[in-house]
Parts: structure tokens; C-alpha cells; sequence
């Protein structure tokens, strides 16, 4: 598949919302002591937190349980069995161009975002064989999204016709967060059903993207879903087609960042950031005064102004389970409720054969279990280009989401493993006579869960102590964001809700807009007296 131009040159949405910083001093520390904060994890929103944190005068420490950055979008390096050296992550991201608050984190390095490439489309298979795309749609909501639905062979006139307009209202005029207290009660498999959105679309649209949230759409929040349409459709019209990285993401995204955060002061970033990799926070005190003390695996302490927390579910629950005195007990209790999406599994595969030239670089699959999306990567990814030009084959990843409520046993893995293969075999049957160079399967569960009723319980980014900040894609934050861009901007609202502690300004954000931007599908939605 052809990749387009460099992300920057799309005219961004001219409707999307702006959030003006609070005004405040850009440097915290001038003519003072400077603020030092510990932000444990150095994911997305931990990285974001410590650039919003570092450009307003703050001296850093981020503390790192890996050894790369990046966190669920990190890029590391492994050895295939011939000894030759390939650059690894966690499988596929899409950069959506909805994705303000990422870009502005990325853009800190790559001012026009070259290292972004945009996909010429994402189509979309079932085990019938139909085929979705999303190439050469209007852009402007709703015609966006009723293109998509008409020329779908899943998606018939009458199916439309069919429709409850009063069950499919939270659709079309979705507002944040009203939409969570209106339906999130609800799984997004019942929500379809009372809409009667026809089966089989329901399994190739709505089931793909559910299953991006790493959970099956029976156990999916319909606000959840209601609030992703929102953002890729019916709230925005910068489309669902989507950038990808062009090299491995240590190389195209963090290591440019880390240099950034790292090197000798400048007027725009006046603090300092220093990295501890490989280091695992244990638990966190209060001191006698306002401050904390970090306690981490190799028995050092660290004492510190502030901090912020950007750690997945399960270490958020371990240090706060291990650290009696923050926060109160109704807090504390929120934070132990948190749960995981079920064990999911990337299948990378170094083949001694290319796949045939027509192949997308990404191919989304629906009701092909376990499988849920193909990867071409030597179509993207430089490290792996060049590897599947230096050896005539080519690097292909396979996905398959909500596996298991946990990591399964060797032996379901290994079905796993072979059940994805016969799966690719299935759709490239030029894959089934390659020979398989390398592979690795990278088995994880530790992505937020969004089931119905999470909502309410979910802990926002400020917490009971003034000083000490949350940030993460599981952090509560009332905006239309999710996935990639909820962690950067929960990690963003983090870093400007401690520099208002220090009189410091804040950063501006950007979404889609919050409510539903369609007049006339909030008429049709709304006509049968739907409240």
C-alpha cells in the first residue's frame, strides 16, 4: 500500500476545540530553587508530563520499570535465530490525525512531522469476504459516515431504513461526558442490537474498532463506543484514514524525545529531565512537609516536589496498595477497582518470501477468531524494509485481541500461534509457502479496561493530595480523547495541574469537538421524542 505524504501537510479540522493554557510564569524555578518531580513511567503519558513539566522550569525524574521508551508504543531490538539484529515493539499503532495533543508532544522533535506517514487506506475483511474501506471518503460529518455506511456491502438502504433513530440518538449527537451518564450502563453489543444495526456490519465496523480497546463489544461500555464514533466520525472530519511511524518507534519517536528532555538548558525548556531506566518504583511516602519520597527496587530514594503517576493499572494498584499514606480510602479504593482488558497477543514473522504487491499495509478483520488485523510492517517500518530487502522476503504481524481473561498456558498459546498462522495462510496464501526466518510472539495484559459502569469509578488525573497527579489512557479525563491521545493529554493536564501549584503556565490542548456536530442527524436522531 502506497504511504502518503508527511502528516503535517493535512489541513487540520478548523472546528476542533481549543483549551487555552492558564497564564502563569514559563520558568518556575527562576530566581528560586527549582521544583523537582518524579513522574514514574515513561510511557506516552509519562513522556508528556515530563516535556509539559521540563518546559516550565521543573528539573525531572522519570523512573522507568523497561529499558526502552515509550511504554505500550516502545521499540527495542531483538535477534532473529541467524543472528541478524531487528528492530521490535508491541505491534501496529495508528497515528490518527485526531490525535492533537500526541502530535504537539511529537512535534517537540519533528516540527512537521515527517516521521509520520499517512496510510492511502484501512480496509476492512470478514470471513465472508467482504470488504469495507475507508479511501476517498467525504470528510465532512455526517456525509463521512453515511458514505461509509452505503457503500458497504454490509450495509444495505434498507438496513438504514430500519434503524431505531430514538436507540441510535447517543450516536449521533454524542456529548462529553453526558454521554457516559446517559448509556455507559450499557455494553456496546445490547446498544447495537436496540439501534438493529444489521449483523453484519456490526461485525466488520463497530466489532474492529471495539476490539482496538482490547475487549470483545459485549464487554465494551457503549459510551465508550459511542464516544470513538464520535471522534473518528460524527465529531470530526479529519477521517479514519491514519499515519503510521516510519521507522521503529524508539528511533522515529523517543530517543529524538529523550535527547530533546536531556540535553543543556535552553529558554524553552529551562528545567532538566534525567532518565532511570530499568528501575521499578516499590512505594511512595508523604514527608513532614508537602513533599514525598520514592522509594524503587534498587534501594534508592528519591525525594521529591511532586509526582505523577503514569504507570499502567496494575502498577498504579501495586504502589498505591504499598504506600498507606496517600491519598484517603474512598480514593484508594477507586484505585484498587481498576481492572485490565483481557491477554492479548502479537505474532511477528520474518519471511524468506514478500507478500504480493497488492497487499495492504494494514488489514482490519472481522469474525476471523483469534485473528483481528494483518501487518505488513517492511510496507512502513524502515528497520524492517530494509531487513526484507536485504534478505527478498518480508516482516508481517498478526493481532489478535481479548485472547483470554489472562495470559494463557503454553499450550493455548501455541494454539493461538497456530490458529493466527492458518488464519494468514487463509487470506495470503503466498505466506503459506514461506519459510519462517524468525518469528516472536509477544503475549501482554495490561491495557485499561472500559467495561460498562467503569466510568464513574475511574480516578481523575488530580488526586487527594494537591501534589501528587495521575496520567494514563485509564485516567478519567472529561474530553473526547481516547486510546493514544488520552494518555498524552491526561499526561499534559498532569504537568499543568502541578505547575498551578507554582504559580506556572499551563499548555494549551486541542480536541475534537465535544458534542455532536451534525444539525441534521441530531434532528433525525431526536424526532421520536428522544430525550
Amino acid at each position: 500500500m502506497r504511504l502518503a505524504a508527511s502528516a503535517s501537510r493535512r489541513r487540520a479540522d478548523p472546528r476542533r476545540v481549543r483549551y487555552p493554557a492558564a497564564a502563569g510564569h514559563l520558568d518556575v524555578g527562576r530566581g528560586a530553587r527549582r521544583p523537582r518531580v518524579v513522574v514514574v513511567g515513561a510511557g506516552i503519558a509519562g513522556l508528556a508530563a515530563a516535556t509539559g513539566l521540563a518546559e516550565r522550569g521543573f528539573d525531572v525524574e522519570v523512573i522507568e520499570r523497561e529499558r526502552y521508551l515509550g511504554g505500550r508504543v516502545g521499540g527495542w531490538t531483538e535477534r532473529l535465530a541467524d543472528r541478524s539484529t531487528v528492530g521490535m515493539n508491541r505491534g501496529f499503532h495508528a497515528f490518527f490525525a485526531q490525535y492533537y495533543n500526541l502530535r504537539k508532544l511529537l512535534a517537540r522533535t519533528d516540527p512537521r512531522l515527517r516521521r509520520l506517514r499517512r496510510l492511502d487506506d484501512y480496509p476492512l475483511i470478514d470471513a465472508e469476504g467482504r470488504r469495507d474501506t475507508f479511501r476517498h471518503l467525504p470528510s465532512t460529518p455526517p456525509w463521512n459516515a453515511l458514505a461509509f455506511a452505503l457503500r458497504s456491502p454490509t450495509f444495505r438502504l434498507r438496513d438504514l431504513i430500519r434503524m431505531d433513530p430514538r436507540a441510535a440518538a447517543p450516536l449521533a449527537a454524542v456529548s462529553v461526558p453526558d454521554i457516559y451518564h446517559r448509556i455507559d450502563h450499557l455494553d456496546a453489543e445490547t446498544f447495537l442490537r436496540r439501534v438493529n444495526f444489521p449483523d453484519a456490519a456490526r461485525h466488520l465496523a463497530f466489532e474492529v474498532f471495539s476490539r482496538s480497546f482490547f475487549v470483545a463489544p459485549q464487554h465494551m461500555s457503549a459510551a465508550e463506543l459511542a464516544t470513538m464514533f464520535h471522534i473518528y466520525f460524527l465529531g470530526s472530519s479529519e477521517g479514519l484514514l491514519f499515519d503510521v511511524a516510519e521507522d521503529n518507534f524508539d528511533v522515529s519517536l523517543w530517543t529524538p524525545l529523550a535527547d530533546y528532555l536531556t540535553a543543556p538548558r535552553v529558554p524553552e525548556r529551562p528545567g532538566t529531565v534525567r532518565f532511570h531506566m530499568g528501575v521499578c518504583v516499590d512505594r511512595i511516602d508523604t514527608d513532614d512537609s508537602t513533599g514525598f519520597r520514592v522509594f524503587d527496587d534498587t534501594g534508592a530514594e528519591t525525594a521529591a516536589d511532586a509526582v505523577v503517576l503514569a504507570v499502567d493499572i496494575t502498577g498504579l494498584r501495586r504502589i498505591v496498595a504499598a504506600s498507606p499514606a496517600l491519598g484517603n480510602d474512598p480514593w484508594r479504593a477507586r484505585i484498587a477497582q481498576m481492572a485490565v482488558a483481557p491477554s492479548f497477543a502479537v505474532h511477528r514473522l520474518w519471511l524468506n518470501q514478500p507478500v504480493r504487491a497488492d497487499r495492504p499495509s494494514f488489514l482490519g478483520t472481522g469474525n476471523l477468531d483469534p485473528l483481528d488485523n494483518i501487518s505488513v510492517v517492511n510496507r512502513y517500518e524502515k528497520q524492517a524494509a530494509d531487513w526484507a530487502r536485504g534478505n527478498g522476503g518480508s516482516v508481517v504481524e498478526l493481532h489478535a485481541y481479548a485472547v483470554a481473561d489472562e495470559i494463557p498456558r503454553r499450550a493455548v498459546r501455541d494454539d493461538v500461534r497456530d490458529r493466527l498462522l492458518a488464519r494468514l495462510h487463509q487470506l495470503y496464501p503466498e505466506t503459506a509457502e514461506a519459510r519462517i526466518v524468525g518469528e516472536t510472539t509477544l503475549w501482554r495484559q495490561d491495557c485499561p479496561r472500559f467495561a460498562p459502569g467503569d466510568f464513574v469509578r475511574r480516578p481523575g488525573v488530580s488526586t487527594p493530595h494537591p501534589r501528587l497527579v495521575l496520567a494514563g489512557d485509564g485516567i478519567r479525563v472529561d474530553l473526547p480523547v481516547a486510546l493514544m491521545e488520552r494518555a498524552a493529554t491526561t499526561g499534559w493536564i498532569a504537568a499543568n495541574t502541578l505547575a498551578r501549584q507554582w504559580a506556572g503556565a499551563g499548555h494549551d490542548l486541542q480536541t475534537v469537538p465535544s458534542q455532536g456536530r451534525s444539525a441534521i442527524l441530531r434532528t433525525l436522531a431526536t424526532r421520536k421524542g428522544t430525550p
